[in-house]
């Protein structure tokens, strides 16, 4: 056995799929990618938006514009 085939062994017996039929397991793996893909398209666009209206907009202006409010020395 190689190391692909003991690691589809693993995730098999581990999510419990080795005793599934062959279209119960194939139907369970494309909702798990669904899934994957959902989380990590979403994220990316999070984080696109996180960038442009926080992190952007304080270093272009060379200041802490994003932490500003929360606290000045005087």
């Amino acid at each position: 056995m190689n190391w692909i085939s003991r690691k589809i062994h693993l995730y098999n017996v581990t999510m419990g799929l080795y005793m599934l039929d062959w279209w119960e397991r194939c139907l369970f793996n494309i909702l798990i990618l669904i899934l994957l893909w959902f989380i990590c398209y979403n994220g990316s666009r999070f984080a696109t938006e996180f960038y442009d209206s926080y992190l952007k907009s304080g270093l272009l202006a060379g200041g802490n514009s994003a932490m500003e409010g929360v606290y000045h020395a005087n």
